[in-house]
């Protein structure tokens, strides 16, 4: 399986994915721990890939998803963006109504 076939398989089968920099307990960078919080305060469950560890993906993914930064939020195998427009979609109540619908998936 091609790398980029393995990234779409990863969005297609988790309803809430986050690309990012280290893992939720351990983020490596200020843009993936925000985008982390933000998440936990919206209280669903999402899942994550670690770009650092897995170099391949960090290589690969922007050309499958057409953006060129880390993190990546991707909600329903949509990408939602990068750690500002979510911040800015948390604080405006949009990423809530996002996730929950997509928790009820």
């Amino acid at each position: 399986m091609s790398i980029e076939q393995n990234i779409k398989d990863q969005i297609s089968d988790n309803n809430i994915l986050l690309y990012m920099k280290g893992s939720p307990q351990m983020p490596q960078c200020g843009f993936s721990a925000q985008v982390t919080q933000v998440l936990m305060q919206c209280g669903k469950r999402f899942a994550y890939v670690d770009v650092l560890s897995n170099p391949e993906i960090r290589a690969n993914l922007p050309k499958v998803s057409n953006w060129p930064t880390f993190p990546q939020l991707f909600v329903d195998g949509e990408l939602v963006g990068g750690c500002d427009i979510v911040t800015e979609m948390f604080e405006n109540g949009e990423l809530q109504s996002m996730l929950d619908k997509a928790a009820t998936e």
